[in-house]
């Protein structure tokens, strides 16, 4: 640190215990605990490590220099891993999902001041300058499969895979502005800087996989989904449980080839010596992000032939590549839900689709009209593909499948360049297939409006505790401590939805 000239290091003098001029030729005065424990013979840092070289070199190097080995949970989970398909913006629940034919009744009429009273709203101002009035929907809805569940016309084929989907019609959330309400549905709190849902996933089981990361991130649509890398951010967990992001097509990882002129033999020498560096600095610290750094080498390094053979769908046949509508080198929300089976296949643990853009408002097209028309193209064919094919191949059963955004949209019209919906907390859908879930369920109710859930009410926190609860967790011991106290992904929330388990 630039003192001006009069630091420590120019006068060779401290200020010690409220004694001042104290010599600084006599080390020990500048000890602390922490440089005692480290360099003592006998300390703690030394005993503990002694006792791991004991137990073997072999042992280990597997338990610190992979931080990602398949690690048991706390009781057999039905699902093993997870692909999250997350519809960024927040799709509407009255266009798709829950039928309500009681808005059509009510339709231009100002919605009634009860249900509104003293509720908050993402634009306050859209409902403050006039009592804002109830929006029918446009789209026809009409019951599906042996389970008879409605769906409207907007998602064709997610109505026809209805009795292997259990839909949650009574989710609700606590944030209405997008970024930290995304932030709320993958870390438990609106707060930047908490591990995601897939890095506590990873950081609990590990992965299967020895090639790939075990927590994988695609995105598609117009922008990325705001907040950005925090939503799969690895917050105070060591930072080999993060969310990597692929891109799917090009190099699926930028700056993982081997630089130009560099032989792979030299490639090899290089990473074994920093390997060796690294591994004797964490048997001096103990530092878990160490570790990371070793297990990080040596993955970016089978990663340069695992990651190209990935993304090249070339292997897939047509059948598989037209039922999902995938096409080889074009991105496509359609090729990262195929890549998700691939990879779920080559043993990853978590991979989070988000798409974007469903927050129609009414500005200019992203509106209830072409705008959903568009995204729901985007994404109908390809999530109802990607639940059959995982069915087909014997992977469901052990894959649980979730699609959602972070909130829903109100049943008052919001007046933009057209009628669009506000974002809404009370009240939205998400459904989810496979990994233990009960199929053909129909989940909760909504009141007549849609406003509120009324019947079986399931929380963002809820959620989160049922999706760790099928992978074999409970949800209240997979903690981390950090500054004092033991954190969880549900905060001090969270009960597991047994009527969502078969």
């Amino acid at each position: 640190m630039d003192d001006g000239g009069t630091g420590v290091a120019q006068l060779g003098r401290v200020h010690h215990e409220g004694i001042a001029n104290v010599s600084l030729e006599n080390p020990l005065l500048m000890q602390t605990r922490r440089h005692f424990f480290k360099q003592c013979g006998v300390g703690l840092g030394t005993l503990a490590l002694t006792s791991l070289l004991n137990e073997g070199r072999a042992a280990k190097e597997a338990d610190l220099v992979n931080p990602l080995a398949p690690k048991k949970p706390h009781f057999p989970g039905k699902a093993k891993s997870v692909i999250f398909l997350f519809m960024a913006g927040g799709p509407s629940q009255l266009e798709l999902f829950d039928h309500k034919p009681k808005l059509a009744e009510l339709h231009g009429k100002p919605v009634p001041d009860e249900v509104i009273k003293g509720k908050r709203f993402a634009f306050m101002d859209s409902f403050t300058k006039e009592t804002p009035k109830v929006l029918a929907t446009r789209r026809k809805f009409d019951k599906h499969g042996q389970c008879g569940t409605y769906v409207s016309d907007c998602l064709p084929h997610i109505a026809g895979i209805v009795d292997d989907l259990a839909i949650i019609r009574s989710m609700q959330t606590n944030v209405f502005n997008h970024a930290p309400a995304k932030i709320f549905v993958n870390t438990g709190s609106p707060q930047f800087g908490r591990p995601s849902m897939g890095a506590w996933v990873t950081y609990g089981i590990g992965s299967e996989s020895k090639d790939l990361p075990g927590f994988v991130v695609l995105q598609s649509g117009p922008r990325g989904p705001r907040g950005g890398a925090p939503n799969w951010g690895s917050g105070f967990l060591p930072t080999t449980y993060q969310g990597v992001p692929f891109r799917n097509s090009g190099e699926a990882i930028l700056n993982l080839n081997r630089p130009a002129g560099v032989s792979e033999e030299r490639q090899r020498q290089v990473l074994d010596a920093v390997k060796d560096l690294n591994a004797e600095h964490l048997a001096d610290t103990g530092d878990p992000e160490i570790a990371t750094r070793i297990a990080s080498y040596e993955m970016a390094y089978r990663m340069q032939t695992s990651a190209p053979e990935l993304i090249d769908l070339a292997k897939e046949d047509k059948k598989t590549l037209d039922m999902y509508g995938a096409e080889q080198g074009k991105p496509s929300f359609a090729n990262n839900c195929l890549l998700a089976r691939r990879l779920v296949e080559r043993g990853v643990r978590f991979v989070q689709l988000y798409h974007t853009d469903w927050d129609h408002h009414g500005s200019g097209e992203v509106n209830l009209t072409t705008g959903l028309d568009k995204v729901c193209k985007d994404v109908d064919q390809a999530c109802a593909a990607l639940v059959k094919d995982l069915k087909q191949r014997g992977l469901l059963d052990s894959t649980l499948v979730v699609w959602g955004g972070e909130f829903g949209r109100t049943p008052m019209g919001e007046v933009r360049d057209s009628v669009g919906r506000n974002h809404h907390i009370e009240a939205y859908t998400m459904w989810l297939a496979g990994g233990g879930v009960k199929a053909g369920l129909s989940l909760g109710a909504t009141d007549e409006l849609g406003y509120t859930a009324v019947e079986d009410r399931v929380h963002v926190h809820d959620l989160q505790a049922t999706i760790l609860h099928l992978l074999g967790f409970d949800h209240t011991k997979l903690t981390f401590r950090f500054q004092g106290r033991d954190f969880r992904l549900t905060d001090v929330h969270g009960e597991v939805v047994k009527k969502l388990l078969a």
